[in-house]
């Protein structure tokens, strides 16, 4: 909302598009499950 107020809403929904996209291309990537909890998850065994 910080970027919306000093910028524009439509550059706020692009930087929020490509900050989601980062972490889901990392998710995807490394094959991380998506939690819910707001508790960290554990290393994923190998």
């Amino acid at each position: 909302m910080r970027l919306a107020k000093r910028s524009s809403l439509r550059k706020a929904k692009v930087a929020v598009a490509r900050k989601l996209s980062v972490i889901l291309h990392r998710m995807w990537v490394d094959g991380t499950d998506f939690n819910w909890s707001s508790q960290e998850a554990a290393p994923k065994a190998a």
